[in-house]
């Protein structure tokens, strides 16, 4: 990825949580990203990264063995997929209301005219968008 600036292989977002089990099912299994490796023991930490296989863009969970809190900051700070088929978008809020997670309204609007808007296990939104992105 080539920037003004500087150029970059990845990126990794980063997120400490205590509810690493819940939250890795919510999105390997809710959301469907794909695991792409995992650690444990490393000074205490146990972690897994998940993404698109290929892709250069990753999301991190860790847990420490001393704990892990992460409060969810503002309900307008967001993770948003851009996923162009309604029906996946379908799919998925299904699973993840099965799994007990249900739509929740967004802060801003402009999210409800296309998207779909739910919490993780610690409170982070997830906006699940119906156009093709950027």
């Amino acid at each position: 990825m080539d920037f003004d600036t500087f150029n970059a292989t990845q990126i990794r977002i980063a997120r400490p949580t205590d509810h690493f089990k819940q939250v890795t099912e919510f999105y390997e299994q809710g959301i469907g990203l794909k695991r792409l490796t995992e650690f444990t023991g490393h000074e205490g930490y146990t972690g897994v990264i998940l993404g698109l296989p290929g892709a250069a863009y990753h999301l991190e969970f860790t847990t420490h063995t001393s704990g892990s809190p992460c409060p969810a900051p503002t309900k307008d700070n967001l993770l948003v997929f851009y996923i162009p088929e309604k029906t996946e978008i379908n799919r998925i809020t299904k699973r993840l209301k099965d799994m007990g997670y249900s739509e929740v309204a967004p802060e801003n609007g402009y999210w409800k005219e296309k998207g779909v808007t739910i919490e993780d296990p610690d409170g982070w939104r997830v906006v699940l968008m119906n156009t093709k992105g950027i």
